[in-house]
């Protein structure tokens, strides 16, 4: 994990981390209650697909055709991916204290935020391998594909209950997806979510990967304002 090549984001994403612990640990010690715990359980789970894609990567040897072992760990990272950005579907349970409101806003998106970065840098990571095996224009399809698959998958466990878990429990998986068709005015909206998920996600990552991409020039113009 803090490999030469990835230890100044593990180190900020572990600082985050860290920080978002801590300011739910206080809010739960200052309103002496633990409505908030889920996201110390969520953030974790965000960390995840960071440690699959870590594995998948060591077990892929540069030149070499892909193993067994880079599609397992490649299988979990994408099972797991979702549980980043599922964060920030918890903004739902911020009205639970109104009187709160803007402090537990700014703890749910600290939260959120911190396990989307995660969640990104292991996208990155993966289409790093994408793009090296099979170019760059495929690397972005497969960008969008893992926006779509995972606001889908987003979709179910927000609305559904559903979480990575139940992979391993296919018939439940079956059985509610058939019952969320069946009963569409039940769940009205959450058809629509999927896509307008799936674009905030490929946008965001978008413009954070244009971001690390600056040319060389501007980041010396940068460096030298700075020194001015």
């Amino acid at each position: 994990m803090f490999k030469r090549e990835t230890a100044v984001p593990m180190l900020a994403l572990s600082f985050a981390s860290g920080v978002s612990v801590v300011l739910v640990l206080a809010r739960m010690l200052w309103m002496r209650d633990t409505h908030y715990a889920f996201l110390i359980w969520n953030l974790f789970l965000a960390w995840l697909p960071m440690i699959f894609v870590l594995y998948a990567r060591e077990h892929q040897k540069p030149g070499a055709n892909p193993g067994w072992r880079f599609f397992a760990f490649g299988t979990a990272w994408l099972l797991f991916f979702p549980n980043a950005p599922y964060i920030f579907t918890d903004i739902v349970h911020v009205t639970h204290y109104y009187s709160h409101f803007w402090v537990d806003l700014m703890l749910v998106l600290t939260n959120a935020l911190t396990g989307l970065v995660i969640g990104f840098v292991s996208l990155y990571l993966m289409q790093s391998e994408v793009k090296r095996m099979a170019g760059t224009a495929t690397s972005w399809f497969f960008i969008a594909a893992v926006a779509a698959l995972s606001s889908f998958a987003i979709c179910l466990g927000r609305f559904l209950r559903l979480n990575s878990w139940d992979v391993v429990r296919p018939w439940k998986l079956v059985q509610s997806i058939d019952h969320w068709v069946n009963e569409p005015p039940r769940y009205t909206g959450s058809t629509i979510f999927p896509l307008v998920f799936a674009a905030f996600l490929f946008t965001t990552y978008l413009m954070l990967y244009a971001l690390t991409h600056l040319s060389p020039q501007v980041r010396q113009e940068a460096g030298a304002g700075q020194a001015s």
